[in-house]
């Protein structure tokens, strides 16, 4: 009985990662994309979507999740390379950029079904390391700017949620979007253009 149990629990979770493998793919293609389609799509019925996920804002929100826990990963992993604060806003941008990249159209989707503050509550960690950053560079006198830290950190999270934006909507390319961005928040902190670009381009070496 508790080897069937086993057995049956590892194929839902089985079931449910590739539902939400396939939901990305297919909402990435095609934002309006129905629980049918993606079920079509994962090779199962409807009722196994649902029996996962009661309605599509719920899929819609756990991809969200975890799309914030890839970006919570990259950047701490941006952070743990850099030297001082500049490089760490630069490296931590350039990091977030790479997974964001692939979820940036979950942002508008989210901003639908999650709402802009359970977005904003779920980077709430990521915004806090940012603000330690920033905090950091500031007393160094390497940022220089009017708005205290915390501050600071959430108009950079709304610079890169806009620049996602941006993407989607055909005005930036995404290729270009990553180097963009680290320049645009390092400027945004105070850095002058020409030294944010000088240091962008050596890490993208």
């Amino acid at each position: 009985m508790t080897l069937m149990t086993t057995g049956n629990s590892s194929r839902a979770d089985a079931n449910r990662r590739r539902i939400l493998d396939v939901a990305l793919a297919e909402l990435l293609r095609d934002p309006d994309a129905s629980m049918d389609q993606i079920a079509r799509a994962a090779g199962v019925v409807r009722r196994t979507v649902y029996g996962h996920f009661p309605s599509r804002d719920a899929l819609i929100g756990t991809l969200v999740n975890g799309a914030v826990e890839a970006v919570a990963a990259a950047h701490a992993g941006g952070r743990a390379a850099a030297e001082g604060p500049a490089e760490s806003v630069a490296r931590s941008t350039l990091a977030v950029w790479e997974v964001a990249d692939r979820y940036r159209i979950l942002v508008a989707l989210a901003q639908r079904s999650v709402t802009v503050q359970g977005i904003r509550d779920r980077l709430a960690p990521v915004r806090a390391s940012c603000a330690e950053v920033l905090a950091q560079g500031l007393a160094d006198g390497v940022f220089t700017s009017p708005l205290p830290a915390p501050a600071l950190a959430y108009v950079h999270e709304q610079m890169l949620l806009t620049l996602m934006e941006a993407v989607n909507d055909g005005l930036l390319e995404s290729r270009e979007a990553g180097s963009s961005a680290a320049v645009t928040l390092l400027t945004a902190a105070g850095v002058p253009a020409s030294d944010a670009t000088t240091l962008v381009a050596k890490l993208n070496r």
